[in-house]
């Protein structure tokens, strides 16, 4: 069974930087899609960043440049470094692991979730 915990979650001023990671165990980061999703009050699931276990990467136009995914292997965890944060990216933000070795950036894709990390950025 796998388990995701997120981690690095916290409340920073407009323009600031944070570094979430998702430690996993009982499924292996290089072998299928994994991806950062969050959810803000009154709004749905949105996929931010994906990394498919070819390595390519996939994000959402409006992180692009921003954020970026990234894997380690020998650690079994998945990271997402935020850069230059909006309050437009304040959100629960969730790690979740698919069954597929690549897939769209869409919820119904993924079985495994974490409990979620908060990011609060205030302007």
């Amino acid at each position: 069974q796998a388990q995701l915990v997120e981690s690095g979650g916290d409340s920073v001023q407009s323009g600031g930087s944070l570094r979430l990671a998702c430690t996993v165990s009982g499924y292996s980061v290089s072998k299928y899609f994994m991806a950062w999703f969050r959810q803000a009050p009154g709004k749905d699931r949105e996929g931010v960043a994906g990394f498919s276990s070819d390595g390519t990467r996939d994000y959402v136009d409006s992180v692009k440049g921003r954020f970026t995914i990234s894997r380690d292997i020998a650690k079994n965890m998945l990271s997402l470094q935020m850069n230059s944060l909006k309050p437009e990216d304040t959100a629960m933000y969730y790690c979740a692991a698919s069954s597929f070795k690549t897939a769209p950036l869409k919820a119904s894709f993924f079985g495994h979730w974490g409990q979620g990390t908060q990011v609060t950025v205030s302007s």
